[in-house]
């Protein structure tokens, strides 16, 4: 059965699995694999290299309506557990029907920056937190699809942990 994904019909945000934050959105980590240019003899010119299980800093940022007392616990010096919970909209082109299909990504981060945002009347304040992500995990439909743990050599995508003889290698 063809199933098309449309759009998030619905999110919501949790720290340390249970405290609801209202947040007004989230942007999301990205996957940038660190590299180094290789070229020198049996190479046609240049490649630029990825180091496979390894990448650039990971952010997400956490905007904010109001000047927010979750918000301001989230600035302490420490790693915090955040999931992001969202219900997709998915049409199955078979049976014309509407799917919703959960997808979850859950992140450890460290906060880098909280910026108060500005103060005007009837406005929201677009205050925002950003964070520095050292642990990524995203499942789909009840799937685990990425999982990331830069300290503990993990790199699972799609089923297939790229660090798993690295880590058995280094006795890690």
């Amino acid at each position: 059965m063809k199933q098309i994904p449309e759009k998030v019909t619905g999110y919501s945000v949790y720290h340390e699995g249970s405290t609801f934050l209202g947040v007004a959105d989230v942007t999301l980590p990205s996957l940038e694999s660190l590299s180094e240019t290789i070229k020198g003899a049996g190479i046609a010119g240049e490649v630029d290299s990825p180091t496979i299980g390894h990448f650039s800093s990971m952010t997400c940022t956490l905007n904010w309506r109001t000047i927010d007392p979750t918000a301001i616990r989230l600035a302490a010096p420490k790693a915090h557990a955040l999931d992001f919970r969202a219900s997709q909209q998915t049409y199955d082109t078979q049976t014309g029907a509407y799917l919703p299909i959960g997808a979850k990504v859950s992140v450890r981060a460290i906060p880098k920056k909280f910026d108060f945002g500005k103060l005007e009347s009837g406005a929201t304040t677009d205050s925002s937190s950003e964070f520095e992500v050292i642990y990524l995990k995203a499942t789909v439909d009840g799937k685990t699809v990425v999982e990331i743990d830069k300290y503990n050599y993990i790199c699972i995508i799609d089923g297939v942990d790229y660090l798993a003889a690295i880590r058995q290698q280094l006795a890690l």
